[in-house]
């Protein structure tokens, strides 16, 4: 007897456990998006002395955390991204303009003599006094250290510490000061950073002349308030940066609108699943029942490796957690429709060998298809920005997870099961209603595959009528410019917002109105603007989003999102050409164009925003179409390899009508999840659950409809000969009877 179900019931325990264990001892990383926050992404440009690359803002960098330290915040994160830029993460931080003013001073701190006043080609100091400056004494390279610290026993409220990493300079620019009478400028030392003095402190009456204040620290005293002292004790601290730095991009989320996100991701997860579970039980029984169990262990597996590898959570990446649960249906249903085939042809062999033959005949579409979409989702993560990012992670994770859930634990339980209850009670012991309808009619959908080719000729029509007559709406991300979304304690109409706007001087701006509050769309505008456009909108109105990106940032993204496009639909074509034939991977690859020009049309004529998430989106619908193409095509070649005299014809037409059971019910568990994401997704979630519902929707049709027709059309000009049965190894025979002496 086979070890094979003990070592596999073994393996799936083990599993389940350790993800029990990580889901219950760690907590998830969530990003600012859900956890409310501000995210600026800095680019370093040259100097007139120093290149940006990457050792250049690896310095950078390390300025940038000193200042975040001082900040307070808890938990930030700055990383490098590429060789220029610098992601830093701010979580509780609301009011970017604080942030950006504090962390991304670009200029050299300097500390200078005072040489006299009044000058009008000098700087003001923090009254508006112009001061004559002499030349740097020590660049912020010279400071150790800086703090805002209190001492009430002293009667000092609230003053500054410096340490410098030379004692002599500061004694020395001090020495000299202490020689000028109280009160006159000249005693006064300029603290100077971005080309303005942040404080010009004069030398205490006790500083001997010419011989300055030794030890390498000092104090500054005077009328501080807290917050005054510590953003001085900030910027001394933070020294110089090598490279002057510009914001490309800057996004802010309220907690409350994170919190929102979180619960409305978490119904719709819920509801999704029980729907999915309910369907999937209905439908196949028993072993419904157990692959609806193997979908809650796979959710808690996808969240395990999440929080195991420390990926950070996002609104999007929500979005592909809660989806891959629909996804992974598809491995279930693959292997439920497989072995009542084979139970249906070899009813005396028993269920189990059903079973096992339809695990191991499902293997080879259950893979291909998991293979297609992880490249989509490679390419999300890899040229995708922003929260974007997170869900290509949460798919990739999400895909190995439900190769797990239902090749290991499936397997496991059903194993377990079958044999112990009645054929037509287990799900596996009839072909279902959908099969037996079609083997009985056995239709000829194939006769009209240049009528089909024509209504999918028509659909892209239709679709460049939308983007020739409407356009495409791109978002902020895609254009730059700057999306902030209020919410307002009473409901305000469109045309109300819209001549607020207009009054703050923002008359081009875009508004539009939601129940859910106000959005305004506009350029490049500075953060002082935005609190100008919510002061103009009255009280009781609440910032909950505000995202800013740079013109070479939107072009860049707008670039990268076609580049991810196009590499999607050559690897496709690359990877089935190489799997099947190079027919098959042009007529999937052709389908797929259909698949994206029907959702980029419905998009244009809706005017619906293309952004981030739609690039998303459009990647999902691309891995989760050619999972479609791939089931069809895998079907085609089984039946092509025992059929080599058969018209090729009749072969495709016999593969859509036995992979149409699949196909129904793997398109409707991902519809009932994309439904809730929809129903109960908010704003950016619905558009996203749109675009894969038109998506997969047309994708199941033009599998059948496109990709068929077009395989037998270019088959019909290919002279390479149908593919060849798999070639069995002949038993050796062993000579003599093997013993040894």
């Amino acid at each position: 007897m086979s070890r094979a179900p003990v070592w596999r019931a073994v393996a799936a325990l083990a599993v389940i456990a350790t993800s029990l264990y990580l889901a219950l001892t760690m907590s998830p990383r969530l990003g600012l998006d859900l956890r409310g926050g501000t995210q600026l992404v800095f680019e370093t440009k040259d100097s007139p002395t120093v290149k940006a690359d990457a050792a250049a803002t690896d310095r950078t960098l390390e300025v940038l955390q000193r200042r975040t330290d001082a900040l307070g915040v808890v938990d930030p994160t700055l990383v490098r991204s590429g060789e220029k830029r610098i992601i830093v993460e701010l979580p509780g931080v609301l009011d970017p303009r604080k942030a950006a003013d504090v962390i991304g001073r670009t200029a050299q701190l300097s500390f200078h003599a005072v040489l006299g006043a009044d000058d009008p080609k000098g700087l003001p100091d923090e009254s508006g006094q112009p001061l004559r400056l002499g030349p740097a004494v020590i660049s912020g390279d010279g400071v150790t250290d800086a703090a805002a610290r209190t001492d009430p026993q002293r009667g000092v409220s609230w003053f500054v510490t410096v340490d410098f990493r030379e004692s002599a300079a500061w004694q020395k620019l001090t020495g000299a000061a202490a020689c000028e009478p109280v009160g006159d400028p000249k005693r006064r030392v300029a603290i100077v950073l971005d080309n303005k003095i942040i404080s010009s402190p004069q030398v205490n009456e006790g500083t001997p002349c010419r011989t300055g204040m030794p030890g390498g620290s000092t104090e500054i005293t005077g009328s501080f308030t807290p917050e005054e002292a510590q953003n001085l004790a900030v910027l001394i601290k933070g020294g110089s940066l090598p490279v002057p730095l510009e914001i490309v991009e800057q996004r802010t989320v309220g907690p409350t609108l994170g919190a929102d996100a979180i619960a409305a991701s978490a119904k719709a997860g819920v509801v999704g699943v029980l729907l999915t579970g309910v369907f999937i039980i209905l439908v196949y029984r028993v072993v419904g029942l157990l692959a609806a169990i193997a979908l809650a262990s796979y959710g808690l597996i996808s969240y395990a490796a999440l929080v195991a590898l420390g990926a950070t959570l996002t609104l999007p990446g929500l979005a592909g957690f809660v989806l891959a649960i629909g996804m992974a249906v598809d491995a279930n249903v693959l292997v439920f429709e497989r072995a009542r085939e084979e139970y249906g042809a070899s009813p005396q062999k028993g269920l189990k060998a059903a079973l096992d033959r339809g695990f191991k005949n499902a293997w080879s579409a259950i893979a291909d298809s998991n293979i297609t979409t992880l490249l989509a989702a490679g390419l999300l993560f890899w040229l995708a920005s922003g929260p974007v990012k997170g869900f290509g992670v949460t798919l990739s994770i999400g895909v190995l997870a439900s190769l797990v859930s239902a090749m290991l634990i499936t397997r496991a339980l059903t194993q377990w099961v079958i044999g112990r209850v009645p054929p037509r009670l287990s799900g596996l012991g009839s072909i279902g209603r959908v099969r037996t309808w079609l083997t009985a009619k056995n239709p000829f959908v194939m006769r009209h595959a240049r009528r089909w080719l024509a209504v999918g000729a028509v659909i892209v029509v239709v679709a460049v009528g939308g983007l020739l007559s409407r356009g495409l709406n791109f978002g902020v991300e895609f254009t730059g410019g700057r999306l902030v979304e209020f919410t307002t304690a009473t409901p305000m109409s469109a045309d109300t917002a819209r001549q607020a706007v207009a009054t703050a001087g923002f008359p081009s701006a875009v508004v539009q109105s939601s129940d859910e509050g106000i959005s305004v769309r506009t350029g490049q505008i500075s953060a002082d603007d935005v609190v100008r456009i919510q002061q103009s909108l009255g009280g009781g109105v609440d910032k909950v989003r505000d995202e800013l990106i740079g013109p070479s940032l939107g072009e860049e993204l707008r670039r990268n999102a076609l580049i991810a496009l196009g590499v999607a639909l050559a690897a496709q074509l690359l990877y089935l050409a190489v799997r099947f034939r190079w027919t098959f991977g042009a007529a999937a690859v052709l389908a797929l164009f259909v698949d994206t020009a029907a959702v980029v049309g419905a998009f244009a004529w809706l005017g619906k925003p293309i952004d981030g998430v739609f690039l998303a989106a459009m990647l999902t619908i691309i891995g989760y179409s050619v999972n479609d193409k791939v089931v069809v095509f895998d079907r085609v070649r089984e039946l092509w390899t025992a059929h080599r005299k058969t018209p090729f014809p009749q072969i495709v037409n016999q593969a859509i009508l036995q992979t149409v059971p699949r196909t129904v019910n793997t398109g409707l568990g991902a519809l009932f999840i994309l439904a809730a994401l929809a129903v109960f997704g908010g704003d950016s979630l619905r558009d996203f659950a749109i675009a894969l519902l038109i998506g997969i929707v047309v994708g199941t049709l033009t599998s059948s409809f496109v990709a068929g027709p077009l395989a037998i059309e270019l088959e019909r000009h290919s002279k390479q000969p149908p593919p060849e049965p798999a070639k069995r190894r002949d038993p050796r025979t062993r000579e003599g009877s093997g013993a040894v002496v």
